[in-house]
């Protein structure tokens, strides 16, 4: 059975009616025939998404217990025993109440989609994982429920559902999706209309560039070359000069005036001559290009404005940026130019500028030198002139009554062989200077018209117009074959400069660099292929582009690295002579992926010296703060069974209360423990409510004595987003180590107030306080401060205390009480039903 199919409804905000879409797309398919059921939906008490439910069948949901309460998640087993072609899943990043099947619900949707089974899902723009600082930075609060960009970009079908932020506020204000007594806070935090639209930007560019990956990838399948002008990209030509800087912030100013514009700059090594390209001037472009928000791109063509037309078709740009050419007047002999034959052949879908600069006709540095690899057409020219000149030339000569004479037609034969070696290398001046050789002798030559040369002289000169012709040609195509390695060497050394810099600024990506390979040889996909023995499979370690393949034997070029790895190539033979870059890029990508494991088992050694250094200090706390308690309960009870002592009420009801407050101990001493275990595992899953911080605070201060806590928690507190489990924890904690080091008789102050979108618990004490170089020491686990007697606890309180916090998305830390002492400040998430200021997400905000 294949895999499901995903589509996903984006919103930019709740209430946009992803829901109300989904449910009416699955009206749609019930209508024509579909077996489509509800595996879980959200409505949130909005009629008309819960009247979109009749007529539609609706798996039961799973009842999950936890902390006494009753949850309800999607039952994954009941709706693969009913298998329906479609299932409706209501809140892809919704995470799941603990003890469920999976932590997350697109976990469970993945469980579907390997059964088979099409699933349709909705989720907000401020849901995807890359975008949470960027959310954060504009509603202030960050999210906590979070779905993977890679899920979301894995479906199959992505449908933005959209709505502006002033019909939004219009459902809103109307009551189609928050209770009339949430509406004023909502409407004055969350869904504000400079935050509505700047999500709602947000969701379309996201959007837009999803569908720029299918638009590349129809483009890739059906081979379709041409430019379609979906969104504006500007290529922007470099050369290394210095008017590189100036087209950069030219294209820079033309990609600011439409949105989500993008910059793409690129630099074309010559393979057949040598450029005038500054290493250094590169560098700063490329640094620059960075700046201003583009990518830098380098690549390899023999043909400078074929190469470059090639780039920006490949990445379907809709302009191109070149700068003025700096040839001067007499350095257009060698033709008319980059710009000119961009501008002439781009087509009708390519808009090109030529930019004017300080640096025009001011000359291009080095000489463009002419290459030894010949084109087709220059071969047969050199063939041309070298075989069929000479026939031409005796015939001409031939008409004339008095011709010019011996010495003159040597070195008129002599001209053609020089310019067949200009034109066609070595091969065609050879030949040349037979044909010719022949030819003299034959008609030109007494006695004509044979192959006898009855004067010396002549003989002589026959034999040096033959020396000469092939020394001629020899030493031309030596020079072209020198100026043909001069440029792949500096072609070559460009790349691996390139390379080199990589690894300096500490670019470790694999797929970067795998692309970057791709790019530069002009290749369909590379992967990067490895495997632990000669015997076993290959695997693939890393790749980018279309369809890479699973073995060398089946790419089209193959760079084994070791043994057991190799870097293959699809899309073309590349030629023998890039076989050594590519060498170098190969052994790059193995330096990266061994980098890449290296620093993973680095921080697995890491998390296991930290294992260590806590079963150390679990060992020894073990060892004599566990054992006291014990040693305690055990002398209690073995008094208590002993038979030769007649005890009293009184001395039995102590002995009783000893061995109850042993047991406190190490109950208080194993929870730690454990909650330390489970922060160290990264096991810790809150709950997330809303609730007031008065109906948890007093029930944390019941291990305290009475009249030690002066508590002042206003009721106008918004309410506070939190486990309420976990901060009964945290309270309790640090409130008992609060009194543990306040001076005997003076209750500790625990008081609560509101700062925007945060609500802040202080407890304060009057004790000796703490330096400040010993604040951040005190949360670590298994540190008591000063002289804290043995038997006290582990030093587990304030670290366990910490971790729930950050779990909860708070924060603990301690401050100088003034006056003397320390305080301890908890600072919450204020909930978004009463928030009095901020922009904290409103409940149901998932849906």
């Amino acid at each position: 059975m294949g895999r499901g199919t995903l589509r996903i409804y984006l919103g930019a905000a709740p209430g946009v009616g992803k829901t109300y879409a989904m449910l009416s797309e699955a009206h749609r398919r019930v209508e024509r025939g579909t077996d489509c059921v509800v595996a879980l939906v959200e409505h949130h008490d909005r009629p008309r998404t819960e009247v979109m439910l009749h007529g539609l069948e609706q798996v039961p949901r799973t009842e999950i217990t936890y902390r006494s309460a009753v949850f309800t998640e999607m039952d994954v087993d009941a709706v693969l025993e009913r298998a329906p072609a479609v299932a409706l899943v209501d809140e892809l990043a919704h995470t799941n109440v603990p003890g469920s099947r999976n932590a997350k619900r697109w976990q469970d949707v993945e469980e579907l989609l390997k059964a088979g089974i099409d699933v349709i899902s909705t989720v907000n723009i401020q849901h995807l994982e890359s975008l949470g600082d960027v959310v954060e930075s504009i509603i202030g609060v960050r999210q906590q429920e979070t779905v993977p960009d890679e899920v979301v970009r894995r479906a199959d079908q992505i449908e933005l559902v959209d709505m502006s932020p002033q019909a939004l506020r219009r459902r809103m204000a109307h009551g189609n999706i928050y209770q009339p007594d949430k509406l004023d806070a909502a409407l004055s935090n969350y869904f504000r209309p400079g935050n509505l639209t700047a999500l709602r930007e947000l969701a379309l560019l996201w959007t837009a560039d999803r569908v720029d990956e299918y638009l590349q990838q129809y483009r890739g399948e059906h081979n379709i070359r041409t430019t379609w002008q979906a969104r504006e990209r500007i290529v922007v030509g470099l050369t290394g000069g210095p008017e590189g800087r100036t087209l950069i912030r030219r294209a820079s100013r033309m990609a600011a005036k439409g949105s989500g514009s993008e910059i793409l700059a690129v630099y074309i090594a010559r393979s057949d001559g040598l450029t005038s390209a500054s290493p250094k001037e590169l560098a700063v472009q490329r640094t620059l290009v960075e700046d201003v928000g583009g990518t830098f791109h380098h690549v390899i063509g023999d043909d400078i404005p074929a190469a470059l037309l090639e780039f920006a078709r490949g990445v379907n740009a809709t302009q191109i940026v070149l700068g003025s050419s700096r040839r001067k007047t007499w350095q257009y002999i060698y033709g008319p130019g980059v710009g000119a034959t961009v501008a002439r052949e781009s087509g009708p879908d390519l808009d090109v500028h030529i930019v004017t600069h300080e640096e025009v006709a001011k000359g291009r540095g080095l000489p463009i030198a002419r290459g030894a690899r010949l084109g087709r057409a220059r071969i047969v020219s050199g063939w041309l002139v070298g075989v069929a000149g000479p026939v031409l030339l005796s015939l001409l000569l031939r008409s004339l009554e008095n011709g010019p004479g011996l010495a003159n037609d040597v070195l008129l034969f002599l001209f053609l062989t020089v310019a067949a070696a200009l034109l066609g290398g070595l091969r065609p001046a050879l030949a040349s200077a037979a044909v010719g050789v022949m030819l003299l002798n034959y008609w030109f030559t007494p006695p004509t018209q044979t192959l006898t040369v009855q004067d010396p002289e002549n003989f002589v000169a026959i034999v040096i117009f033959f020396a000469v012709a092939v020394a001629v040609s020899s030493v031309v195509d030596l020079a072209a074959r020198r100026t043909h390695q001069a440029a792949r060497l500096r072609a070559e050394s460009e790349i691996l400069s390139f390379l080199a810099g990589s690894v300096l600024r500490g670019e470790t990506a694999l797929d970067a660099l795998l692309e970057r390979v791709r790019e530069t040889f002009a290749m369909e996909s590379v992967a990067l292929l490895e495997r632990t023995s000669d015997v076993d499979p290959w695997t693939c370690a890393g790749s980018v582009g279309p369809a890479p393949v699973a073995r060398p034997d089946d790419a089209d070029v193959d760079m084994p690295v070791g043994d057991n790895m190799a870097l293959a190539l699809s899309g073309r033979v590349l030629p023998a002579e890039d076989r050594r870059v590519l060498g170098a890029f190969a052994a790059q990508a193995a330096v990266v992926l061994d980098r890449q494991r290296l620093v993973s088992e680095a921080d697995r050694a890491r998390r296991l010296a930290e294992g260590n250094r806590i079963r150390t200090a679990l060992l020894a706390a073990v060892s004599h703060d566990l054992r006291t308690p014990l040693a305690g309960i055990k002398a209690a009870v073995s008094s208590l069974r002993s038979d030769d002592v007649a005890w009293s009420p009184e001395d039995e009801a102590e002995l009783l209360e000893g061995i109850e407050d042993g047991a406190d101990r190490l109950d208080h001493l194993v929870g730690n423990l454990l909650d330390m275990s489970r922060l160290q595992t990264g096991t810790v899953t809150p709950l997330i409510r809303e609730i007031d911080l008065d109906e948890v605070v007093p029930m944390a201060l019941g291990g305290v004595p009475e009249g030690s806590v002066d508590l002042d928690i206003p009721e106008t507190l918004p309410m506070v987003a939190v486990d309420p489990g976990l901060l009964e924890r945290v309270v309790a904690n640090v409130v008992e180590n609060a009194v543990k080091y306040s001076p005997g008789g003076e209750p500790i102050a625990v008081a609560a107030s509101a700062h925007g979108e945060r609500v802040e618990l202080r407890v304060v004490d009057r004790g000796r306080g703490v330096p400040d170089e010993a604040k951040e020491r005190i949360f670590e686990p298994f540190q008591r401060y000063g002289d804290a007697p043995r038997g006290a606890g582990v030093g587990l309180g304030l670290a366990v205390s910490r971790g729930f916090a950050e779990a909860m998305g708070g924060t603990l830390d301690a401050e100088d009480t003034p006056g003397g002492g320390l305080t301890m400040v908890l600072t919450l998430t204020a909930a978004p039903g009463r928030a009095q200021a901020g922009a904290a997400l409103p409940a149901g905000a998932t849906s």
